[in-house]
C-alpha cells in the first residue's frame, strides 16, 4: 500500500476514467436497445450493431486508437493482461462459487430483511426473439464494460494506493450509484460483488476472467427476471416470509448451511488460485 501527496487526487481520477469509460461503453447500448424497441422491433437489428461497437470500445480502451501519447496508459488501465490455463480454472471456480455464495446470502438476508422486489418491464408486446437477443447481447457488453471500469481503470490504480479492501469498497459503492434501480439496502449486494470480481482480479492481474464471470453471472440474474419475473434471490413470488415474524424454517436454514459450506469452498479455491498466479504474466 503506498499513501503519497497525490494518492487522493489519482483515487479521485481512477473513479472519474471509471465513470467516463462505463458511460462510453453503456449510454450507446441502451440507446441502441431503445431504438430497437421501438423501430423495427421484430428484428434484433441493434445485436450487430451493438457487438461492433463493443469491439471498438474494447480495442480502444485496451490502448489502440490516437491518441498514441495515452495508448500505454490504456492498455494498462484496462488490465487485460494474460494468464495461464491454471490461473484460469481457479479463477473461473473461486468466482463461480462465489456468485453461489452471493445468491444464497441474498435468499438468506430476504428472510431476515424486506429486500425490493424487482419489476420486470411488460415486454409483452415485443417478439421474443428481438428480447432474448438483447438479452444475450447485452451480458457481455456489461460484463465488458463494467470490468474494464471498475476492476480495470478504477480499482487497478485504487488498489495499488490503498490497498485491496479499500478499492472494493469505493469500486462497489460506485458499482452500486451506476446503477439507476439502486437502493442503499442493497449496497452491500454491490459490495460483495465488487468483492468477488474485485479479487479475482486482483489475484490473477487481469479482468478477464472477471468479465467472462460478470457476463455469465448476468444471463443467468436477466434469464430468471424474464422467465420467472422475479430476481435471483427470491425464493417464491412476492415478499418472503420474515424470520422474525413466523421463525426460521427448514429451508432458511438449509439455506444458511449452504452458505458457510459454499463460502468455506470459495475460500480454499481463493487459496488456490493465489498459489496458481504466483507466477502469473503482467504482459497486456
Amino acid at each position: 500500500m503506498k499513501k503519497t501527496p497525490g494518492a487522493a487526487r489519482d483515487v479521485i481520477l481512477a473513479v472519474l476514467a471509471g465513470i467516463l469509460v462505463v458511460a462510453a461503453g453503456t449510454l450507446p447500448r441502451n440507446l441502441l436497445f431503445l431504438a430497437n424497441l421501438h423501430y423495427w422491433a421484430t428484428i434484433p437489428w441493434a445485436v450487430p450493431v451493438s457487438a461492433a461497437y463493443l469491439y471498438l470500445f474494447w480495442r480502444y480502451v485496451g490502448g489502440a486508437g490516437p491518441p498514441e501519447s495515452t495508448a500505454r496508459q490504456r492498455r494498462e488501465g484496462l488490465r487485460a493482461n494474460r494468464i495461464s490455463a491454471e490461473g484460469w480454472i481457479w479463477s473461473l471456480v473461486a468466482g463461480t462459487l462465489g456468485l453461489v455464495a452471493l445468491v444464497l446470502a441474498l435468499r438468506v438476508a430476504n428472510r431476515m430483511v424486506m429486500l425490493p422486489q424487482q419489476q420486470v418491464p411488460d415486454l409483452s408486446h415485443i417478439p421474443s426473439v428481438t428480447v432474448w437477443s438483447l438479452l444475450l447481447m447485452g451480458a457481455p457488453i456489461a460484463g465488458v464494460v463494467e470490468e474494464a471500469a471498475f476492476r480495470g481503470y478504477m480499482q487497478g490504480p485504487i488498489e495499488r494506493r490503498y490497498g485491496l479492501a479499500i478499492a472494493i469498497l469505493i469500486t462497489g459503492t460506485m458499482f452500486a450509484l451506476v446503477h439507476l434501480d439502486f437502493t442503499p439496502i442493497l449496497w452491500p449486494y454491490y459490495v460483495a460483488v465488487a468483492a468477488i470480481y474485485g479479487t479475482v482480479t486482483y489475484l490473477t492481474n487481469s479482468i478477464l476472467p472477471a468479465v467472462v464471470l460478470h457476463t455469465c453471472g448476468n444471463i443467468y440474474s436477466n434469464s430468471l427476471l424474464l422467465i420467472y419475473r422475479r430476481a435471483e434471490w427470491q425464493a417464491a413470488p412476492g415478499p418472503a416470509a420474515l424470520t422474525w415474524k413466523t421463525a426460521a424454517d427448514r429451508s432458511f436454514w438449509g439455506h444458511v448451511v449452504a452458505l458457510l459450506l459454499v463460502t468455506a469452498a470459495m475460500l480454499w479455491a481463493c487459496l488456490m488460485l493465489a498459489r496458481a498466479a504466483g507466477g502469473r504474466s503482467d504482459r497486456a
